[in-house]
């Protein structure tokens, strides 16, 4: 089976593919800027930690100073409730510490061996090929990180038949400030982008900031996770975030065209895709859209 990372992962993301292969697109395990150069991903801004021990502690070491956000290698979940709605912060490229450090776990990239393949009615997805435990990063949903401006003109250059792979994140500060992030994988992206919606995923998506307050859209095991089992998360966001948002408002009859029907199988299956048409009209951002 052909490595569809073309050698740029940790390990080769397999490829299964009789006689069929996924449109073409440039594979990058980690996010670029887009080509409205609005936001660089890649830029340095955060300062390193000082700590000198293989491996930093909270809350000695400064990028801990809100707390360890891993055990093990493992996500861990926030204490009032089975969530994940603390802020996440690496050591970064300026820090002392070594690259065996506990607080370097995203920015390792691919741990477990992944494969594409095409479903009966998702078109492709993404499958483990080994078990995952419950916690354990699985892969980033890498690609272009576009200014506001950039993803509503996307958005709207799309058509109904065509795919939508970007996807827009809000974070509520405790300030009342909205941070959104906009990434599009659909010409420069990773394995991050075959990922397939499910109304009960086995992923939670975490922004994690590594080198700056531009974060990294980490996918962690929601759940243990089987060999052979797809993978999924929830393209609304909801799943495991803290506050719960508004309730989604009923489409008008105009933007049900743009709607996609839900192919998860799940009990709690909503039947269609998740939709926000923010980006469709006022400035604003969608809660998550991918194809």
């Amino acid at each position: 089976m052909a490595d569809l990372s073309g050698g740029s992962e940790p390990l080769p993301v397999a490829l299964r593919q009789p006689g069929e292969a996924p449109p073409a697109f440039q594979y990058s395990p980690d996010s670029v800027a887009g080509a409205d150069g609005d936001v660089d991903p890649t830029e340095i801004t955060f300062p390193g930690c000082a700590c000198l021990a293989s491996s930093c502690v909270a809350p000695v070491c400064s990028c801990l100073r809100r707390g360890g956000s891993y055990s093990s290698l493992c996500l861990r979940p926030a204490e009032e409730e089975e969530g994940y709605a603390q802020p996440v912060f690496e050591c970064n490229a300026m820090c002392q510490c070594g690259e065996s450090c506990q607080n370097r776990v995203v920015q390792r990239g691919l741990q477990f061996r992944l494969e594409v393949f095409k479903t009966e009615k998702k078109g492709w997805g993404v499958r483990t090929l080994q078990f995952i435990a419950k916690g354990r990063f699985v892969c980033e949903y890498a690609g272009e990180v576009l200014g506001f401006n950039e993803a509503r003109r996307r958005i709207q250059a799309q058509t109904s038949k065509d795919s939508n792979y970007i996807i827009a994140v809000r974070e509520h500060l405790h300030s009342g400030r909205v941070m959104e992030t906009f990434v599009d994988p659909t010409h420069i992206g990773n394995v991050g982008r075959f990922l397939n919606h499910s109304c009960e995923p086995n992923l939670v998506m975490v922004p994690v900031r590594v080198d700056s307050m531009v974060p990294k859209l980490a996918l962690f095991a929601a759940t243990d996770i089987s060999a052979g089992e797809e993978l999924s998360y929830d393209y609304s966001g909801r799943f495991r975030n803290f506050p719960t948002p508004k309730r989604e408002q009923k489409p008008s009859e105009d933007e049900n065209r743009w709607r996609k029907p839900c192919y998860c199988g799940a009990p709690t299956c909503a039947s269609f895709l998740p939709w926000d048409s923010s980006l469709f009209s006022t400035p604003g951002a969608c809660s998550g859209s991918s194809p």
